[in-house]
């Protein structure tokens, strides 16, 4: 029997003004949209700091995650969005920080722009739960 497909909710969306769902739980599997430095309030939280943007990007994807029913240590594929890829060492310093081995599979592009101008870095995951 398949799995049905449901989605992810969070009672502070920031995605849902652009029609996006969080994510999609299908079977044992969390598949999140790219998550990016959006604040609960649907500001951009550290406009030209890459830092900050990467930071609260990661808040974004554990927030998501937690309700998926799922965690940083179960995410098995990332996608990552870079508009420099000048900030590709300060991934690796952050595969460091928020994962641990065996670390999750990962694609990494250098993207000309994301959805909103202010916007550095988006990541998509996916995660078992």
């Amino acid at each position: 029997m398949t799995a049905s497909p449901s989605p992810i909710t969070l009672a502070n969306d920031p995605l849902a003004p652009y029609l996006i769902a969080p994510g999609w739980r299908v079977g044992d599997l969390l598949f999140l949209s790219g998550q990016a430095s959006i604040g609960a309030d649907g500001s951009i939280v550290g406009a030209g700091d890459f830092d900050a943007q990467l930071a609260q990007t990661f808040a974004n994807i554990e927030n998501v995650l937690a309700a998926g029913g799922s965690d940083l240590s179960k995410v098995v594929k990332v996608t990552i969005y870079l508009t420099d890829m000048g900030n590709f060492p300060k991934i690796v310093e952050a595969r460091r920080r928020w994962f641990t081995p065996p670390y999750p599979a990962d694609t990494t592009l250098e993207v000309r722009s994301l959805a909103l101008p202010e916007l550095m870095i988006e990541i998509d995951v996916i995660a078992a739960v």
